[in-house]
């Protein structure tokens, strides 16, 4: 065999391993798509340590090193005062409800041992029901009364001292309410409880269609469709316009964006952007913005009068608003690594993504134990507390020698591009350290987009922002959406309500 040969051998068995090392992780990444998948159709869609770490249990939020050397003798440690909310009864829920109390009487009032009659000694609440009345439909009718005054032009002598003309039988007719819609015979109480079901409960138009249509009440998808986008832009548009004004005047704003896929737009990347303050707040505003794209310039425009702190996920497109001071969310760097961590359990302890949650989930921890601080002792304590976690966190994802190709390598490289965002909430214990408000906010629109799937046009689409805007902040509120927006169709259009309940705290309410 002569030289070359050799050369020819040793350089083809170079490349048959390079080729086997790259199908070996082609094959690795798509077993992991594949348990993924799996995950997302047959498994639970949960980020909670105590189920994704080996055997149910959660890794320790103490250091490794100290876990290690700690002594396994029984000792006694000292648990740090907490404490713990009131449980709430069904009494204090069901006395805000209405009572009804029904009487059960003896019906036989004569003694069956001695036939004399018997006396009533005393009464006992025996127990109490929640009764649910199944919504009813009736007709209100609107009489409108004519009434004349058979006197006038009658005594010429009176009329003439009043030197006024005074016609004969003088006719006044009652002023009756204005209809919601010319021509229509939509109530206000129909058009929230619609508009409610839709955007409240994720019931699609057409099934409220079906449900109206068994109750004996032949209502129209497309005629439910045309009262919501009147509504929408008559009542509800002026109420959004003002809640914007005073979000942009706050702090803090988390922001997000989700895809919807309207029908008769040109583009595909239509999106639904959420924007709603900061949860240290006597109220919460959540306000949904449509935009048939998802290009930096749409957060900009939307943000272009805030100068506060912006809570966002690591899209390249809010680095359009440079005027705000933006701040990272760990739950996105968390969620990177927990989508990496290996299906044996036996793995888990030399696995890097497991150590990186380990260390996020020692940083909640701790935030955890402030959630009861003022803000001025929060800021103190995690400068503290939460701080050198983080330190210790980004030092040893900087010491990780990995490929920037590899999954592993892109979470990586995903913390470490976040690192000089996710330091920002240091600076103020207002600020919270991930972005779970905006996703909790924008979760009833996803719920929903689930079951209508799509927007016809992209008026339909601004409505819906429009409407989940007013509900998803009454929700946030504790209030009743649908009672709100009752409210709010009873007034002229253009009236400004509110969807948070009137406190000593807010400065701007009703108008």
């Amino acid at each position: 065999m002569t030289q070359q040969n050799i050369e020819n051998i040793i350089q083809e068995n170079v490349q048959l391993h390079t080729k086997v090392s790259v199908l070996e992780e082609q094959l690795e990444n798509v077993q992991r798509q594949l348990a993924w998948l799996k995950k997302q159709i047959f498994g639970r869609k949960t980020e909670q340590a105590s189920v994704i770490m080996a055997d149910g249990i959660q890794l320790s939020l103490l250091n490794e090193e100290i876990s290690e050397t700690e002594d396994k003798s029984e000792n006694h440690v000292a648990v740090p005062a907490h404490t713990r909310k009131k449980r709430r009864t069904h009494d204090e829920w069901m006395n805000a409800l209405e009572i009804k109390k029904e009487f059960h009487k003896v019906e036989n009032m004569v003694c069956e041992k001695c036939g004399a009659p018997m006396k009533v000694i005393g009464e006992d609440q025996a127990y109490d029901e929640l009764v649910y009345m199944p919504a009813s439909f009736f007709i209100r009718r609107h009489i409108v009364q004519t009434a004349k005054c058979t006197e006038c032009g009658k005594h010429e002598e009176r009329d003439t001292e009043n030197e006024t003309e005074i016609e004969k039988c003088n006719i006044v007719r009652a002023e009756a309410p204005a209809q919601l819609f010319p021509g229509s015979f939509c109530s206000k109480e129909l058009l929230a409880h619609i508009i409610y079901e839709k955007y409240g409960k994720a019931v699609p138009l057409h099934r409220q269609q079906k449900d109206f249509e068994s109750k004996n009440v032949p209502l129209l998808k497309a005629t439910m469709s045309n009262w919501i986008m009147t509504a929408a832009q008559r009542w509800c548009l002026p109420v959004v316009k003002r809640m914007t004004e005073i979000l942009l005047s706050e702090k803090i704003i988390h922001a997000d964006e989700t895809h919807i896929q309207v029908l008769q737009e040109e583009t595909t990347t239509s999106q639904m952007w959420v924007y709603c303050n900061g949860k240290m707040n006597a109220r919460s505003i959540v306000v949904f913005e449509y935009k048939n794209n998802r290009r930096g310039e749409n957060p900009a425009e939307f943000l272009k009068e805030f100068f506060g702190y912006l809570i966002c996920d690591g899209y390249a497109g809010y680095n359009a608003v440079t005027w705000v001071k933006r701040c990272g969310c760990l739950t996105h760097v968390r969620r990177k690594f927990v989508k990496l961590i290996p299906e044996d359990k036996k793995l888990h302890k030399t696995s890097a993504a497991v150590k990186a949650v380990n260390y996020c989930d020692r940083i909640y921890h701790e935030e955890h134990l402030l959630e009861n601080c003022s803000a001025e002792e929060r800021y103190e304590k995690r400068l503290e507390k939460v701080k050198p976690i983080l330190d210790e966190m980004f030092a040893y994802l900087e010491s990780i020698p990995v490929s920037s190709s590899c999954n592993l390598g892109k979470a990586v490289n995903y913390a470490l591009n976040e690192k000089k965002y996710l330091y920002t909430f240091l600076e103020s214990g207002e600020i919270p350290i991930d972005n779970n408000r905006a996703e909790n906010a924008i979760r009833p629109f996803t719920v929903g987009r689930k079951n209508w799937l799509f927007s016809n046009t992209a008026s339909g689409a601004e409505t819906s922002a429009i409407l989940y805007s007013l509900i998803s902040t009454a929700q946030a509120n504790g209030m009743d959406a649908e009672k709100y927006l009752t409210e709010l169709f009873s007034q002229p259009a253009g009236t400004i309500i509110f969807p948070w309940k009137e406190t000593k705290n807010n400065d701007i309410e009703s108008e």
